[in-house]
Parts: C-alpha cells; structure tokens; sequence
C-alpha cells in the first residue's frame, strides 16, 4: 500500500457516512422542495411563505436564537474559565455543569414546564411568598413573552453544556505560559482573558458557536413541551406541514429555509472568527 493513499482510507468511513446519512436525504428533501410531477417549481415555497404561521415561526426562530446563543456564551466562557482554573475537583464540577447533555429535549421541556404550569412550582412558591393570592396560567396565549422566557431558560439550561465542553478543550490546549507572561507584564485578570485567551481560543469558539447556532435554529420540542401550539417556529411548522397536513413538500421546503439560515449564519462565524494563516499557539 503506497503511503499516500493511507489518508484517504482513513477519511472513506467518514465521507461514507455522510453521504449515506447526509448528501443522500439532502438531496432528496431537495427534489421534493423545488419540484412537481411537471418538473422544477417554486410553488411550495409560495404555498410556505403565504401561510400565516411561516413569517412568525421565522421571527420567533431567529429571537429565540439571538437571545439563546450570545447569554449560553458568555456563561459557557465563565464556566470554562472557572473549570480550567481549578486545581482540584475539576472533573466532578465539570460532570456536574454537564448533565443537562443526557437530558433529551422534550424532557428539558417537561421539567420546565412543571415550572411554569399553573400548579407548578413557580406558582406554589409565589403563592406561598404572598406575590399572588392564586395559582394563575403563565403559559397562556395571552402571556407569549412568558413562553418566550421559559424557552429561553430551559434552552440555557439544556444545550450551554455543549459549548462548554468545546471551550474547555479549547482552553486545555492554551500553553499557561502565556497567561503566566501576562501577569507578569502587570496584565489584570480580564485583561489576561480577553488580550490572550480569547484570540487563542478562536478556532474552539469558532466551533462552538456555528454547532449552538445551528441547533437553536433546529429548536422544536422544548418549544413543544413549553408553548404547543401557541409559539410557532420553523421546525414546528416543518412538522405540522410533514404529519399533519401530509404535505411533504412544504415541509422540504422549510427544510431548505432553515438548512439555508444555518449556512449564512455558519459562513458568518467562518468570516468573523477566522484564524488567520500562519497563526500558532
């Protein structure tokens, strides 16, 4: 076996895989969205963009995203920090700040949703501090900025792990030698972290970012758990339009939406957080 074909047989189980797993169904979901039985069309897009959920299911998707991603960042960059810098029980406290990733979405929902239900454990509590004199419903129609609220806590809770974990491998890597120049040189502790850690730390927030982005566009069944159908999002609408109104088109079609919002927004982190050539650690 010559050397130089050692990588690429390294690489065939994974471009194997997503092919199979991914180019597969996106073309498929593809030829269903921009076609009919007469050939290429534009319709189900038109069919989309018409109906009365499609324009606040994308507002609410992009809200919930921008207010989710930039708050689980800063608090993944303090949990890291804080993990990193410890010399003892490191790896108890990071088991501890990771748990939430073993809980599936609809379950983060539920829990959340004993929360904020009318017998829930907010009410229980703000009627036992006198706040209200009865239980009242916070997730009613009429109170959808509470739903937003209660979404964006239980997605904070559920999915900042998975920045974390990023960061902090990011953070391992980050020679302390640096850190230690800089305090030296009379660097205060923010200083340090924002002058030296975070351009170090570039290619591993790059990462996390474009990961947490793309799954907050994919937001549905916390959304589900909290709101119903009070709280349309993109990925909802692609599920009523796929099981309940049988219309897969439609639903390729919101597919390609959100397969598109998560590309510009990817491309966007790749041109903001990019590693300039010839840069090393």
């Amino acid at each position: 076996m010559k050397q130089g074909t050692l990588p690429y047989l390294l690489l065939l189980p994974a471009t194997l895989f997503l092919v199979v797993f991914f180019l597969y169904p996106f073309l498929l979901v593809a030829v269903q969205a921009f076609s009919t039985d007469g050939g290429f069309t534009l319709k189900h897009f038109q069919t989309m963009a018409s109906h009365w959920k499609f324009w606040p299911g994308f507002w609410n998707t992009m809200i919930l995203a921008l207010c989710v991603v930039p708050i689980q960042t800063c608090i993944a960059l303090a949990m890291a920090r804080l993990v990193t810098n410890m010399t003892t029980g490191r790896d108890i406290f990071l088991y501890i700040f990771t748990i939430p990733l073993g809980i599936s979405d609809l379950a983060a929902g539920i829990i959340w949703l004993a929360i904020f239900e009318q017998s829930g454990f907010l009410n229980t509590m703000m009627q036992s501090l006198g706040i209200i004199k009865e239980p009242t419903i916070l997730l009613g129609y009429q109170s959808v900025w509470i739903i937003f609220l209660a979404v964006i806590l239980a997605e904070i809770w559920r999915a900042t792990a998975i920045m974390l974990v990023i960061l902090v491998a990011g953070m391992g890597l980050i020679p302390k030698e640096y850190d230690e120049a800089g305090e030296v040189f009379g660097a205060s502790p923010w200083q340090r972290f924002v002058r030296i850690t975070l351009p170090l730390l570039r290619p591993s927030l790059q990462t996390a970012l474009i990961l947490r982005t793309i799954l907050a566009f994919e937001v549905f069944a916390v959304v589900a758990a909290l709101g119903g159908t009070t709280l349309p999002v993109l990925m909802g609408e692609t599920y009523v339009w796929q099981f309940d109104l049988q219309d897969r088109n439609v639903a390729a079609a919101y597919a390609m939406v959100i397969l598109a919002i998560s590309i510009a927004f990817t491309l966007v982190f790749l041109r903001v957080l990019r590693v300039p050539k010839g840069a090393q650690i």
